[in-house]
């Protein structure tokens, strides 16, 4: 597996100080953050470590030489927005977005993007799963056309009150999975693989690493402390930051060497990158690169070296 993190969490430094920060320490890939320019409307949202939208060939040219030079490699260009928001203005906006990042992997050699399904979040399941079909049959047929995989990551997006009750991304577990996969079979869609998220939602995340093998194009390495006297207190309806807590690899409750040897097992060998989203090392970008680097030599015991 080739080891790395995602950048989003660095939103205060340059695309020079992400990939020298990651050369210098060891990390072989980056999760390139790849937003529009413009006001972010959530916490990661909103970094442009990449500018798609300004990237020519010899600006293409420079963010691969850059990277060569270092040692580093590009795992994805992430982008992870409401993809199937309800207001359908702002949903062009996004997959409009979405598409030039498939291209630009695609010219780039990357041929990865990691984002979000989406979700009308006041529509059941089964009305999202008759749009999912819509919306995503042509941004699907691109990455096939692109050969650029698309790697869905499986967090609700429910997390404050205004996303109630099924959160911002329609792709949040196995049953669902199957559903999408069944609707727009591709081997250009699968999953930005996190077992974080299962914690809190009371799920096996060791299962599906073996029935979705097949399926796991990318993986996040990321923690969630599940707090049990707070979920007693206000129960599984009430927004999940009530009842647990972000943390880095180590400080929650995933079993890392149970998630990593399932990992080995399946044989997978992609890209596995630290994501920070732990408000207690968020002081300052120092603080972040404290974070992955404790995160880092925290994972080192289950995985070795750098299988590059």
């Amino acid at each position: 597996m080739r080891q790395g993190f995602v950048s989003a969490a660095l939103g205060g430094l340059s695309f020079e100080e992400v990939v020298d920060f990651a050369g210098q320490n060891g990390f072989s890939c980056v999760e390139m953050a790849c937003w529009p320019k413009g006001k972010a409307d959530r916490r990661y949202a909103g970094v442009t470590h990449i500018d798609v939208d300004k990237l020519d060939d010899a600006g293409m040219q420079y963010v691969l030489g850059y990277c060569r030079e270092r040692g580093v490699t590009i795992s994805s260009l992430a982008y992870y927005p409401n993809i199937m928001d309800a207001d359908l203005e702002k949903r062009e906006y996004v997959i409009r977005h979405l598409k030039r990042l498939i291209c630009a992997s695609a010219d780039m050699g990357i041929h990865m993007v990691s984002t979000f399904i989406g979700r009308m979040t006041d529509k059941s399941v089964e009305d999202n799963l008759k749009e999912f079909e819509r919306v995503w049959e042509p941004i699907v047929r691109l990455a096939e056309e692109k050969k650029v995989r698309i790697a869905i990551e499986n967090c609700p997006m429910f997390f404050t009150s205004d996303e109630w009750p099924g959160g911002q991304n329609l792709a949040s577990t196995p049953a669902i999975w199957r559903q999408l996969f069944s609707i727009l079979p591709s081997d250009y869609l699968g999953l930005n693989y996190d077992p974080s998220h299962f914690v809190w939602q009371k799920m096996d995340y060791i299962r599906p690493v073996y029935e979705f093998c097949d399926k796991i194009f990318h993986v996040h390495y990321k923690d969630i402390k599940l707090h049990e006297d707070r979920l007693s207190d206000v129960g599984v309806m009430a927004p999940p930051l009530q009842y647990m807590t972000p943390r880095i690899p180590g400080h929650g409750d995933v079993d890392w060497g149970e998630y990593i040897a399932a990992l080995l097992d399946i044989g997978y060998e992609g890209a596995a990158c630290i994501e920070i989203e732990d408000k207690a090392f968020e002081y300052s970008p120092e603080g972040i690169k404290e974070a992955l680097l404790i995160s880092r030599r925290y994972l080192s015991q289950y995985i070795g070296g750098d299988n590059t």
